[in-house]
């Protein structure tokens, strides 16, 4: 312990998430975009000034962020140079600790009295960044360019000024570029909230004494991290999950993990995953290392989020695999979907461990759906971006949750009334998609079911999802969760995606009909187990027939 003392400790280590959550607030409230504003896709954090490594992130920031924000502040700070206050570098390039292309990351370096202090960062999941298809889901993908707009690190803002001809090339290359200026600026206020609560922290407590904390939490951190390790049985224990397809090659694609645990530390390797595919299911290694932290805070979520904890987290680059992107590899899908396969692989292997901190699988996929097209109501062109939740995995303590947010973050379905009041559709449904929890003595969650009628216009479909073909899979003898289906209604002709979870460019007219089901949760334990007033009262409740 440093002369701290656990009192101003944990005051700062408070202060330093409240200056995170303070970002996130004003980042949402700020957003043009739905998938912001009301989904709360995006994370804000603070980094370290030289080694780039997580100092805090809020509790409404979204999980996969975690790791992948430190990776991309870390290739910011290898390329910037002649650095001022106010500048501001933007960068969406997934081969350089990104995601997909649509999670646009603001770093602003910060200064206090004169001095660069840290790093201040932010990702905003924007709703189009050009590519073939709106929304930037490109199924079919098959090499980046083709999903859009790629940025390396470049200086959006220069000494606080906004840089026209930067963004007069960013608004040319995306759709409904007129609405992206609301996001930027939402992004660039929610980093002046974080200078300004950040500056508040280290007047009230001066830098030695912060940077000392810091140091501290890291140091906590790790700690924490090799003891919950410690307690886990020595051995090697082995994890997979399988992807439907890779939306180009209809074939699954596995994630194969072996997790050797020895002492505090546990090597994870990766290596006899599925080869680099086709299309879009591709992982940058960013999001590959970044799954594995979270689905470590999934299973103890005891522990602190900053760079400590990743410390004793071993992760090799598993090089020769579709969990290893290189440029062209399309990664559409690698931050929503491949990575909850990875975490669900991680939970698998863990199973065998600790099963009794362990669960059946959640649905594991965010059911990424984008509609894009021409409202004629309102004279404009729209991109209206879909994410829906699923069932979590029954549990030792009890049944899954029904309809919760994906493995990877917070994000929740904007509401239907203000999806319709800015898109010229009409959810004819939303409800449980009954029957879909997998059957244990601890049942998994329920997934929804939703339709959406085209009101006007014409528009096209895209989707990618997972758990179409297996269901997310059952735990000590439960039974798997039920599975996505997608359903395009067309002049009263049915249409199913070949890829079942997979597909993109859907011509749809007004009229015309999009029917989705959401996975539902593994279940947990022997069915026969599973008391019968528990029955009863699933049967009561409608979520499975009688």
């Amino acid at each position: 312990m440093t002369h701290i003392d656990p009192v101003t400790l944990t005051v700062i280590q408070s202060g330093l998430h409240q200056v995170c959550n303070e970002m996130d607030l004003a980042h949402c409230r700020a957003a043009f975009s739905p998938i912001i504003s009301e989904s709360q896709d995006r994370s804000n954090g603070i980094y370290h000034r030289d080694s780039g490594e997580l100092i805090a992130q809020g509790e409404l920031g979204l999980p996969i962020f975690v790791g992948t924000m430190q990776f991309s502040t870390q290739a910011v700070i290898a390329l910037a140079k002649d650095i001022a206050p106010g500048d501001i570098f933007m960068v969406n390039d997934p081969y350089l600790g990104g995601t997909h292309l649509m999670d646009v990351r603001f770093v602003k370096p910060y200064f206090y009295r004169g001095k660069l202090y840290a790093w201040l960062a932010n990702t905003g999941h924007w709703p189009d960044m050009g590519g073939m298809v709106p929304g930037g889901f490109s199924a079919h993908a098959t090499e980046i360019e083709q999903e859009g707009l790629r940025l390396p690190p470049v200086k959006l803002y220069k000494k606080g000024e906004l840089d026209p001809e930067i963004l007069s090339i960013l608004m040319s290359n995306i759709r409904i570029s007129e609405q992206r200026i609301g996001d930027i600026k939402a992004q660039a206020a929610a980093l002046a909230i974080g200078e300004r609560r950040l500056t508040q922290l280290l007047d009230r407590y001066g830098l030695d004494t912060v940077d000392a904390a810091v140091e501290e939490l890291k140091r906590q951190a790790s700690v924490q991290t090799r003891a919950v390790i410690a307690a886990i049985p020595d051995g090697e224990y082995h994890g997979q999950a399988f992807l439907d397809s890779d939306g180009v090659q209809d074939q699954p694609l596995k994630v194969s993990v072996r997790i050797r645990k020895e002492g505090e530390l546990m090597h994870f390797d990766l290596s006899e995953s599925s080869p680099p595919c086709a299309g879009p299911m591709n992982s940058v290694i960013a999001t590959t290392r970044s799954s594995v932290y979270l689905a470590i805070k999934h299973v103890f979520p005891e522990l602190p989020i900053n760079a400590g904890l990743f410390e004793p987290l071993r992760i090799e680059d598993p090089e020769g695999t579709f969990l290893y992107a290189k440029y062209p590899r399309p990664v559409s899908g690698c931050a929503a979907e491949v990575s909850q396969r990875i975490a669900e692989a991680v939970f698998d292997a863990l199973q065998k461990a600790i099963p009794h901190r362990l669960f059946a699988a959640p649905a594991g996929t965010t059911a990424n759906l984008a509609i894009g097209g021409d409202d004629p109501m309102h004279g404009r062109s729209y991109v209206m971006y879909v994410i829906s939740g699923g069932g979590y995995g029954g549990h030792p303590g009890g049944d899954g949750l029904t309809n919760g947010c994906s493995t990877i973050g917070i994000s929740k379905a904007a509401p239907v009334e203000v999806q319709e009041q800015l898109y010229p559709v009409l959810f004819e449904r939303y409800a449980i998609h009954e029957g879909s929890g997998g059957l244990g003595e601890f049942r998994g969650g329920m997934g929804i079911h939703y339709r959406i009628r085209l009101r006007a216009g014409s528009a096209r479909a895209s989707m990618v999802m997972d758990h179409g073909k297996f269901g997310p899979p059952g735990a000590a003898g439960g039974k798997d969760g039920g599975r996505t289906r997608v359903t395009v209604y067309r002049d009263g002709t049915a249409y199913v995606p070949a890829h079942v979870s997979k597909d993109q460019g859907i011509v749809m007219q007004a009229g015309d009909v999009i029917e989705v089901y959401t996975p539902g949760g593994g279940g947990y334990g022997d069915p026969e187990l599973r008391s019968p007033l528990a029955r009863e009262n699933d049967i009561r409740q409608g979520y499975y027939p009688d």
